[in-house]
C-alpha cells in the first residue's frame, strides 16, 4: 500500500561547500562601506540583499564558502544529474515567492513526489500494516500536541503513548530523526507542534540549489570571505574579514545557530549571553544524503519512489529510489543514529547504505553500486549541521534570535517560529530581517497602524505531522 504525502512526514534539511561543485568568485574587491552588510548567502541572507537592493540601498552580502547557497548546494559534477546536496524541496505554493522567481528565472517547479511506501523485512507492507502505522502516527502525533499545551514544555520522547507496539521505532524515526534531524528526546513538543503545515512540497527539476544560486546572480556577493569579527553600536557596524573591513549601517547575520554558538564570530561589544544561549538550544540536527547510483533498477522500484522500513531500533534510514526516473538512490540518515555514522566518514555511510538495502532487496545491490557520494554537513566548516530544532524548555529561544541589539539583525531558519527546518522559513526570515534593518536607518517608512486584529485561535494541527524541510 502506498501512502500519500499527508500520510507520514518526510524529513529534509535547512547544508556547506563540497567537492564537485560550481564555484563563483567575487572578482571586484571587497568594498569599504555599504548601507547594510549581509553575512551568508544562504536563502535567508539572499532574501535579504534582494529586498535591500530593491529599497535602492548598497548591500555587500559576504560568504565564507565559496559559493552561494548555504544548506542548498546542487551537485551537478558528481553524477549525470542535478543532486541537492542540501534541502531538496520548498512548501506552501500558494504564498511562497521562490516560486514565482523560479519560473521568472527559467527554472522548473513542480510537485514533489508524494507516493511514500513502508517496507517490512523484504516485502512491501500490507494494506492493513500500513494503517496500522498510520493509527501509530495519529496516536503519538496527539500525544505530542496534547503536551504542547501543558505548562512546561517537555521532550517529544517523554509522551510517546507506550502502546505502539511493534511501529515504535518506525514512528520515533519519522517523527524525530527524519523530520529534524534529532532523536525525540531532544525535541521540544511545543516547537514540534508549533511548526506550521508542510505537506505542499514543490521541487526544482534542475536543483533547490541551483534555484538559490540563480536568485544571487546579480547581487554584490564575495565567496570565500569568512567574517571573524563584528564591532557593532547603536549607530554601526563594522565586519572584519581576511579581505579587510567593512563599514555599514546596519549587519543581518544568517549564519547557522552551531556556527554562531561556536565563537567563531567574535563581537565588539560582545552581544548579550543569551543570544548565544538561544543558538544553543537551537541546535543543529543531523542530516545526511547517502548517493548510490544504481543503473538498470536493480531495487525494482518505480520513479521517485519514497521507502521507510518497518525499524526496531534508531539504526534506519529513508530511501528515495531513481531520482527524476534517473539511476540515481538517496539513502538519507538522521539523528543520534546519523550523526554516529558520519562521523566515521563517507566510506562507512556508503558501507551502511549498501547493507541496509541488502536487508530490504537483497544480496545483488552491492556489485549495482556504480558511483555514491554521501553528504556529512556535520563536519562542513560553515554550517556544523542540518536544520535547527528546540530542546526541551527552549522554544521561546526562536523569538530571541529575532529581536535586533543595536545595528545587528539575525536572520535564517532557525529565527522562524513556525518555518524553522526550512527553506522558506529562512527566505521570509531574511526578507523581514531586511525589512527591519530598512526602517533603521530610514530607507523605509513604517505603515499606518491597523486595526487591531481578533485574537487569532490556535490552529489544531491534524493528526498526521506535518512535514519539515531539508531532505
Amino acid at each position: 500500500m502506498t501512502m500519500t504525502r499527508r500520510d507520514f512526514l518526510s524529513g529534509a534539511a535547512v547544508l556547506a561547500a563540497t567537492p564537485g561543485l560550481a564555484r563563483r568568485a567575487s572578482a571586484a574587491p571587497l568594498p569599504r562601506e555599504a548601507d547594510i552588510v549581509v553575512i551568508g548567502a544562504g536563502a535567508a541572507g539572499i532574501a535579504a540583499a534582494r529586498r535591500i537592493v530593491a529599497a535602492g540601498r548598497k548591500v555587500i552580502v559576504v560568504e565564507a564558502a565559496g559559493q552561494a547557497g548555504g544548506r542548498c548546494i546542487t551537485d551537478i559534477a558528481t553524477f549525470d544529474v542535478p543532486f541537492d546536496r542540501g534541502a531538496r524541496w520548498i512548501h506552501n505554493p500558494e504564498t511562497n515567492p521562490m516560486i514565482r522567481l523560479a519560473r521568472a528565472a527559467g527554472l522548473d517547479v513542480m510537485p514533489a513526489p508524494s507516493g511514500q511506501k513502508i517496507r517490512i523485512g523484504r516485502r512491501n507492507a500490507r494494506a492493513g500494516e500500513t494503517e496500522e502505522f498510520l493509527a501509530a502516527l495519529v496516536k503519538a502525533n496527539r500525544a505530542i500536541d496534547e503536551a504542547s499545551r501543558g505548562k512546561l514544555d517537555v521532550s517529544c520522547a517523554s509522551v510517546m503513548p507506550k502502546d505502539l507496539g511493534d511501529w515504535a521505532s518506525t514512528a520515533e524515526f519519522v517523527l524525530g530523526a527524519n523530520f529534524a534531524g534529532k532523536d525525540l528526546k531532544e525535541i521540544s513538543a511545543i516547537d514540534k507542534i508549533r511548526a506550521q503545515d508542510r505537506n505542499s512540497a514543490i521541487a526544482c527539476r534542475q536543483g533547490l540549489g541551483t534555484l538559490v544560486a540563480k536568485l544571487a546572480e546579480q547581487l554584490p556577493l564575495s565567496l570565500s570571505t569568512p567574517v571573524n569579527r563584528i564591532e557593532w553600536g547603536n549607530r554601526d557596524a563594522v565586519v572584519q574579514t581576511p579581505a579587510g573591513r567593512i563599514t555599514a549601517r546596519a549587519a543581518i547575520i544568517t549564519v547557522s545557530t552551531n556556527v554562531l554558538a561556536s565563537g567563531s564570530i567574535k563581537f565588539a561589544p560582545e552581544i548579550p549571553k543569551r543570544y548565544f544561549d538561544a543558538a544553543s538550544k537551537l541546535s543543529l540536527g543531523s542530516y545526511d544524503h547517502i548517493a548510490l547510483q544504481m543503473p538498470g533498477n536493480p531495487l525494482g522500484l518505480a520513479r521517485d519512489d519514497i521507502i521507510i522500513e518497518q525499524s526496531n531500533s534508531t539504526r534506519t534510514a529513508l530511501l528515495f529510489a531513481n531520482m527524476g526516473s534517473s539511476s540515481l538512490c538517496s539513502v538519507d540518515v538522521g539523528g543520534s543514529f546519523g550523526r554516529d555514522l558520519s562521523a566515521k566518514g563517507e566510506a562507512a555511510m556508503v558501507a551502511f547504505a549498501v547493507e541496509w538495502l541488502e536487508k530490504m532487496f537483497g544480496s545483488e545491490i552491492a556489485a549495482a553500486v556504480k558511483h555514491s557520494s554521501a553528504t556529512r554537513w556535520n563536519a562542513s566548516p560553515f554550517v556544523l549541521g542540518a536544520m535547527s530544532s528546540a530542546v526541551p524548555g527552549a522554544q521561546p529561544s526562536r523569538k530571541i534570535l529575532t529581536e535586533p541589539i543595536g545595528s545587528i539583525y539575525f536572520a535564517g531558519e532557525a529565527t522562524h517560529e513556525t518555518l524553522w527546518g526550512t527553506v522558506d522559513g529562512a527566505w521570509e526570515s531574511g526578507e523581514r530581517a531586511a525589512e527591519a534593518a530598512l526602517r533603521r536607518i530610514g530607507a523605509v517608512r513604517d505603515p499606518e497602524p491597523a486595526a487591531r486584529p481578533a485574537p487569532a485561535v490556535r490552529r489544531r494541527q491534524s493528526a498526521i505531522p506535518p512535514r519539515a524541510v531539508i531532505n
